[in-house]
């Protein structure tokens, strides 16, 4: 009997100890991620499974009192938490998980995104035609960007799927005979571009009078005339901006005055009162980053919700694991243990 209970003992222990190992492990180094949506192709495809590392931009100490490895919390305390020093900045063009920003939970118990950093903190963004421009010049394209395009064919030939596919295409339909929607990246565009029965292929593009933006459930969005294809310039916040309040401004930056920054906020005739104190001005307390998927036509990203406040950051995606195709029902075996960038 006693060397029963010494054996159970010994067995709790150890496992009490792994559950804490993993439990720092978790918190303060490496995290494991799977990519659920195709908003990142061909950069992450769907069903990989990353590991994540916070050691890069700094990890967080806890921000809330929850069960480890659930997202059971209790709800209303928060504590008081800071980042430890990373060893790196965030970078233009990083990949970045972090916290859903407009979700209604504290900080870490919102749901993980995982986005590519486009725009800085201070950074001019604008969308014209479905390019990117940071401050005034064209963003870096990326090879695995994927987006939509319209491909018209000779004598209304129907494209073939299979072969569509085998080039690195998706075949999502016909809107008339001979003309086809595609979501394809650059390469396969010139790929397809080439081929005998095609006669074109073109961006497929909302015209820039086609306000999309208006309808909106998201604050940011509504704010922006236009639509994901034609962004009119803004300033990504930054910590000390001041930010001019005006009827024109005020949705574009009112989720991080109010949302992420916390504070009071009513209108007036005469403009905004701030926690009480009539302001022509606010000054922002955090820096801000835009975040884009690189699968652009198919991505919920900053061009809907808005900001990503620097607390809200995660970690950097390392390496993908693992990875399975639901479509196939069978690992991606060229995809193992590869690195993200």
């Amino acid at each position: 009997m006693a060397r029963a209970k010494a054996w159970a003992k010994s067995w709790l222990d150890a496992a009490l100890w792994a559950a804490i190992a993993a439990i720092i492990i978790r918190t303060f180094f490496f995290e494991a991620y799977r990519i659920p949506t195709p908003s990142m192709e061909q950069t992450l495809l769907t069903g990989d499974f990353l590991i994540v590392s916070k050691m890069n931009y700094g990890p967080r100490t806890p921000m809330t009192i929850a069960l480890p490895f659930t997202s059971i919390h209790v709800p209303g305390v928060t504590l008081p938490w800071f980042r430890i020093p990373g060893f790196q900045d965030i970078k233009r063009n990083d990949i970045v998980v972090f916290n859903y920003p407009v979700d209604a939970k504290p900080i870490s118990q919102k749901t993980n995104y995982i986005k590519r950093a486009v725009g800085m903190p201070g950074d001019e963004l604008e969308i014209r035609e479905k390019v990117l421009y940071i401050n005034g010049e064209p963003a870096e394209v990326m090879e695995t960007y994927e987006q939509l395009y319209t491909v018209t064919t000779r004598e209304r030939i129907r494209l073939n799927d299979s072969k569509v596919r085998l080039a690195g295409g998706m075949l999502l339909g016909s809107e008339s005979p001979g003309t086809f929607v595609l979501n394809m990246t650059g390469a396969v565009r010139e790929e397809i571009q080439s081929w005998d029965e095609v006669v074109s292929v073109e961006p497929r593009m909302r015209p820039d009078s086609a306000q999309d933006y208006i309808r909106s459930n998201f604050t940011f969005r509504r704010g922006m005339d236009g639509n994901h294809d034609h962004l009119p310039a803004f300033v990504i916040p930054y910590k000390g901006m001041e930010l001019e309040l005006s009827d024109e401004t005020w949705p574009v930056y009112r989720d991080v005055v109010e949302r992420h920054e916390r504070n009071e906020v009513q209108r007036t005739p005469d403009g905004f009162v701030i926690n009480g104190q009539p302001a022509l001005t606010y000054t922002v307390q955090k820096d801000y980053y835009f975040m884009m998927g690189d699968n652009r036509d198919n991505s919920e990203d900053s061009r809907h919700w808005g900001f990503v406040p620097d607390d809200h950051v995660i970690g950097k995606p390392a390496i993908v694991y693992f990875s399975w195709n639901h479509e196939t029902n069978l690992p991606r075996f060229s995809r193992l243990l590869s690195l993200i960038h």
